[in-house]
């Protein structure tokens, strides 16, 4: 296994994850104590969407120029800036919920805040990722940064509900600003090699917009997967997202339900520590082929939801993510120009994220139409479906795993 923790002798990589570690901690307290912060204030489930979806809308509409951003300037000074502006509107709304003078208006703004914020973080760290490590070291490191993330998630999450059990919502708010703090701190001492960007060549945004485009659009396998999990994500945000708990209420409980997640989270885990150890030639061929596994759950809530079984499919789900997960980002780092990687990697989140919020909304209707088990079982079909067309495109299974470019920042 000590092969498996090499990344971790990298300086720059050590700085890395224990920012993005810190940051998911205090984000998955802070998703509790917003939801408990709004149901303070109001016990309109309507009021409590508009807040979530500030947030969303935000993320999406500054995602590209987030991108563009991260391929101009230092990637780590972008995430020092992003962890700052994220400290100072999470700060400003726990000291409006402490004193007892927030309003919906305050959520909603603040939210749209957080969610710009984060839109330029994420095309940077996962970016910067690339230059923290050799390329020989870019599959494990992506694996320990996983494992790292779900873990902080687990350990957020559960001391996030005890603080506000005890504290109240607005305690857990303070933590997620701290933890931005902190985060920012951390970015700060990442060391990579500055970028050499000739003076006299600096194109408009637009451009830049367009090149980061023209690099996404080039090769099949790349928009492939993304139009894949386009409808894979929308499957599973409107088939396990929202009829999951449906499910939980009408049939096996929500505790059960609460069950079922956090076997999820664990086959995640365990999916990280796998894929530290896999090599294969045809990574993301390898990888793909794993989204089949996300058909389970919704087969298991269609068919036969018993505990069990939906615990074990939940546990399959969480582990194929991961394999996944990291043959995608390991592909990318290998084959994008590591000075368009960021601009590739928000147009793959753009791809990504527009499918979740159409879900939920369409996934009602369609169910009240079909019926429940109709619909959960083609939110089966799809991700069976996307596998198959991915695993069959010569482009995907043509991508090695190899490095065909260098990092330039």
């Amino acid at each position: 296994m000590g092969d498996s923790f090499a990344p971790l002798a990298h300086p720059a990589f050590r700085w890395l994850l224990t920012a993005r570690a810190t940051t998911m901690a205090g984000s998955a307290m802070a998703q509790i104590a917003l939801v408990f912060a709004v149901r303070d204030v109001t016990e309109s489930i309507t009021t409590l969407g508009v807040v979530v979806a500030a947030r969303s809308i935000a993320n999406v509409v500054f995602l590209l120029w987030g991108g563009v951003v991260a391929d101009r300037l230092p990637r780590q000074y972008v995430l020092v800036g992003s962890s700052a502006v994220s400290m100072a509107s999470q700060a400003l709304l726990a000291v409006l919920v402490l004193t007892g003078t927030v309003s919906i208006p305050a959520f909603v703004v603040l939210a749209a805040v957080n969610g710009m914020s984060t839109a330029f973080s994420f095309p940077a760290s996962a970016a910067l990722v690339p230059q923290t490590v050799p390329a020989e070291l870019r599959q494990r490191a992506n694996a320990l940064l996983r494992l790292a993330l779900n873990s902080s998630m687990i350990a957020g999450a559960s001391l996030g509900g005890l603080l506000i059990a005890f504290a109240g919502p607005g305690w857990g708010l303070v933590v997620d600003a701290l933890s931005f703090g902190l985060a920012a701190l951390a970015f700060s001492f990442v060391r990579v090699p500055a970028a050499r960007v000739a003076a006299e060549h600096k194109p408009g945004v637009l451009s830049e917009l367009r090149l980061g485009w023209t690099e996404f659009v080039s090769r099949t396998w790349v928009w492939g997967v993304v139009v894949a999990f386009f409808f894979v994500n929308a499957a599973y945000a409107g088939g396990t997202m929202v009829l999951g708990p449906v499910i939980a209420d009408t049939v096996i409980g929500r505790e059960t339900w609460g069950l079922v997640l956090s076997a999820q989270t664990a086959g995640m885990l365990a999916g990280a520590f796998v894929a530290m150890r896999i090599r294969a030639r045809r990574l993301l061929l390898f990888g793909v082929a794993f989204v089949m596994g996300f058909a389970g759950l919704p087969l298991a809530l269609a068919l036969h939801p018993e505990p069990w079984l939906l615990m074990v499919a939940s546990f399959v789900c969480g582990a194929c993510m991961q394999q996944f997960g990291v043959a995608w980002e390991t592909s990318l780092q290998h084959h994008v120009p590591g000075e368009r990687l960021a601009r590739v990697y928000s147009y793959d989140m753009l791809g990504s994220l527009a499918a979740v919020p159409l879900a939920q909304l369409v996934v009602g209707p369609v169910s009240s139409a079909a019926g429940i088990t109709a619909t959960l079982l083609g939110c089966a079909a799809i991700p069976a479906l996307a596998t198959v067309a991915m695993v069959a495109s010569p482009s995907v299974r043509s991508v090695e795993n190899a490095p065909a470019v260098q990092a330039v920042r």
